[in-house]
Formats: C-alpha cells, sequence, structure tokens
C-alpha cells in the first residue's frame, strides 16, 4: 500500500462513515491527534450528544506481517482508558489465531471487532470507497407471467 499510516487512517474512518457509521451526526468521524493519540487512531460519534463513541485502531502492515493478541490487548486497554467498549482494530495485514481468540474471549465486556486486509478491501469495493462505476450491464429476459395473462387480443 502506497499511502502512509496517517492516510490509511483517514481512509479507514471514511469507510466506516460510507457504511454508515455516525448515522447523519455532523462531523462524526474523526482522525485523532497523530500522535501521543493513547491508542486510539479514530472515534465515531453515534449520536448528536455524543453519549455512545466508536474507537478506532488502524495498522498499515505489510500483507506477511500479523496482528498480534499483544496488539489487541493493548487496545482493548485504551478503549478501557477512553471508558469506552466499543472498538474496531482494523488492518492492511491479518490477525493471529491467538489474537482472534482473544478478542472472541471478550465475553461481551468490549465489543471488538477485526478487520483485516481483505475483508478491508471487500468493505472498500462493497462500499464503493474511491470507486467510479465504469460500466452497467443491462441483461433483458421475458417476463413469462406478464406474457401468459395476456388475453389473446380480447
Amino acid at each position: 500500500m502506497s499511502k502512509s499510516p496517517r492516510e490509511f487512517e483517514h481512509l479507514v474512518v471514511k469507510l466506516l462513515s460510507k457504511m454508515g457509521y455516525g448515522g447523519q451526526v455532523e462531523n462524526a468521524a474523526t482522525v485523532t491527534q497523530s500522535s501521543h493519540d493513547g491508542g486510539i487512531d479514530g472515534v465515531i460519534k453515534e449520536d448528536v450528544l455524543g453519549f455512545g463513541r466508536i474507537y478506532i485502531q488502524a495498522k498499515r502492515y505489510q500483507k506477511d506481517s500479523a496482528i498480534s493478541r499483544e496488539d489487541i490487548q493493548k487496545f482493548v486497554g485504551a478503549l478501557a482508558v477512553a471508558q469506552s467498549n466499543k472498538g474496531v482494530f482494523i488492518t492492511t495485514s491479518r490477525f493471529t489465531e491467538h489474537a482472534k481468540e482473544y478478542a472472541l474471549g471478550l465475553n461481551g465486556n468490549t465489543n471488538l471487532v477485526l478487520i483485516d486486509g481483505l475483508q478491508l478491501a471487500k468493505y472498500i469495493y462493497d462500499y464503493g470507497l474511491g470507486m467510479q462505476v465504469s460500466r452497467i450491464v443491462e441483461i433483458k429476459e421475458l417476463d413469462s407471467d406478464f406474457w401468459d395473462e395476456m388475453d389473446n387480443g380480447n
């Protein structure tokens, strides 16, 4: 990926907004400051008053690297400091099995979604972020119900 880590953080926040997180709240999605961010790369306000917030961690890693359990634990710690139980950890790479098991074992105390590089690419495509339609193909077939119901000219 040719974008900087900071640009990747902006991309992730834009994607989550495009997916509908933040709803109709103005300026709902923000990227935190680039340094001393406390392990939080972005925040999405879920309501106008800002009571509900989703915190984001974005890691732009090489494809052959992996996010470890320790990385996930650090993010869960950052969520605790932010007094939140909602987080999304997004990476261009993948998560180790230990990281996935840890996230699944949080038992609802913390709602943590892990999005790896393959799922990220799918979401970017599905939600059309940075995409434009190059061609639309229309294929038609006869509507047999329409033709069967016609009354032979009567």
